[in-house]
């Protein structure tokens, strides 16, 4: 028997005894940080140093073709606590604006928390949440900052959600009310109103909050969560949902002028170090060794930040001019279909399973962390359980195995719809809006193309002809910029009737049918394209 073979056999042996004893799991979730803010994924095109990232990539797997579901916050955190397409949900409570929106979906709906408290794990969510809660208001109204009760408990939030422990912000940081709840008890006085930098919105905030202090504190919360859960028999997953590098650009002091690249690169540094602090309260509870970290994004950069607070329209792009690139080689950010949003960094750390300093380049989505977190958990999920989940645990296994072919992707104004390589946007345009749109403006381009198509469109079946739609070969344009539906017309037309039946059938796994929680369209034109 040779070394080598022996080797081989220990190792096996090792990962097996690894797998069995299953491992705890945190996941790491950064808000708005771009696929090339990171060194390990960004290379040239990343001025801004992020050595814990790197690190974590050098002691286990970073993939290179990970997306998330939306490149908008709520739907693309839905996707990720359900293992389900957010689309498929039907509309959520009402609420007001921020982190006083209605729960976006029932309380009935398995999520990863209850995935995890099936198998036996002990559950912890610590940061931003917004996924909705329903609040203790002061008369029969919607939810919002006048008649909210801020010194009784809310009524629904994380633990009616699967979560035995929660210390959670109800939206991001520039979103009001600007303070914790630990459970559903608010944490402070909540008598104050504050408004930050960035967007500088005014609203209800508990007396001491500072938003420069943050992040430190959610550290400092996953830490004590750690720490206990440690000492506990059973294993435990932690989700921890930091609020950077989403605006307002807040770092704390010791950051503040160290990333040469104004206060968002400082602040991309502090989000950065976030992941180091958590590892280092595993090691220090001794339990890093089995312990699995995930570490990804929620979409791609908003390209209103920049070197100044303030946030300023495409101001991202005097970052590019001096070689940092958020959205690294693609094209497009937040809010659009195109790459720049939709691709995120995703980094694994398994120690004994997991290879070090190894890459996959596969495609995989972060709603697929369901299936993944089940197979790795002894869980077996029923059918209507994360319906769009596809376990990748083969791949961390690195196992030559294909696991997923297809996905589905939003834009906030246009569907995208992968296939291998190929690239489906349901639109012409960015497929986004507003005020931060990714250019070219979703309803300019509609305006151009009807322009040249002659006439508005009569119904949706004509817009799958190729004038509306667009296909890409990322493998050979990466950037997104040669257009080859009109090419590649008989493609476009299999893949778009395949979408329709990945959205009809309402999973994209194997099972049974399921239902759609509302009717749903494949394209999301403007409004004007049916006026007369």
């Amino acid at each position: 028997m040779s070394y080598k073979f022996l080797g081989f056999i220990c190792l096996l042996v090792f990962n097996l005894f690894s797998v069995a004893k299953r491992p705890n799991i945190v996941f790491i979730l950064a808000d708005d940080l771009g696929y090339g803010d990171i060194k390990a994924f960004g290379g040239e095109k990343s001025k801004v140093p992020t050595p814990h990232f790197d690190q974590l990539c050098r002691d286990g797997m970073k993939f290179t073709n990970a997306h998330v579901t939306n490149s908008v916050c709520v739907p693309s955190r839905t996707s990720i606590m359900t293992g389900r397409y957010a689309f498929r949900f039907k509309k959520g409570e009402q609420g007001a604006p921020w982190g006083f929106i209605g729960l976006q979906f029932p309380t009935t709906q398995h999520t990863l928390g209850d995935m995890f408290q099936s198998g036996g794990y002990r559950t912890g969510y610590v940061g931003k949440w917004h996924l909705g809660t329903r609040m203790t208001r002061k008369d029969g109204k919607t939810q919002g900052p006048a008649n909210t009760d801020f010194t009784k408990p809310i009524q629904i939030g994380p633990t009616d959600y699967g979560f035995d422990e929660c210390f959670f912000l109800p939206g991001s940081l520039d979103m009001f009310p600007y303070a914790y709840i630990r459970g559903k008890k608010w944490q402070g006085s909540v008598t104050a109103q504050k408004g930050w930098s960035a967007f500088n919105r005014v609203g209800p905030a508990a007396e001491d909050f500072l938003d420069t202090e943050v992040l430190s504190t959610f550290c400092d919360e996953a830490g004590k969560f750690i720490s206990s859960s440690s000492k506990k028999k059973d294993p435990f997953f932690l989700f921890v949902a930091l609020t950077a590098p989403h605006t307002p650009s807040s770092p704390e002091a010791e950051f503040e002028g160290k990333s040469g690249m104004g206060v968002y690169g400082d602040f991309v540094m502090n989000t950065d170090a976030c992941i180091g602090r958590v590892r280092e309260h595993l090691r220090k509870a001794g339990i890093d060794n089995n312990t699995m970290v995930i570490v990804s994004s929620d979409h791609g950069p908003g390209h209103y930040s920049g070197r100044q607070r303030k946030a300023i329209p495409h101001q991202m792009k005097e970052m590019e001019k001096e070689g940092h690139f958020s959205r690294g080689q693609w094209r497009g950010y937040k809010f659009s279909s195109y790459e720049g949003g939709l691709r995120v960094p995703l980094g694994v750390v398994w120690p004994g399973v997991v290879e070090p300093g190894s890459q996959n380049d596969s495609m995989v989505g972060l709603n697929d962390l369901m299936a993944t977190c089940a197979d790795i958990a002894g869980v077996e999920l029923k059918d209507n359980q994360a319906p769009d989940s596809i376990s990748f645990l083969p791949y961390l296994r690195n196992q030559e195995i294909l696991v997923r072919n297809h996905m589905i992707a939003h834009g906030t104004r246009a569907d995208a719809y992968y296939e291998g390589n190929w690239k489906l946007i349901l639109g012409p345009g960015s497929g986004s809006s507003g005020s931060h749109f990714t250019e070219p403006k979703s309803e300019d381009a509609w305006k151009q193309v009807i322009q040249k198509f002659g006439r508005k469109p009569k119904n949706h079946a004509e817009l799958e002809h190729p004038s509306f739609i667009q296909l890409y070969d990322l493998a050979a344009d990466p950037g997104e910029k040669n257009n080859l539906a009109s090419i590649h017309f008989e493609r476009a037309k299999k893949m778009i009737d395949r979408y329709k039946k990945i959205v009809a059938n309402g999973r994209s796994t194997r099972g049974p049918k399921l239902s759609n929680g509302r009717e749903i369209k494949i394209f999301r034109p403007p409004g004007f394209i049916w006026k007369k």
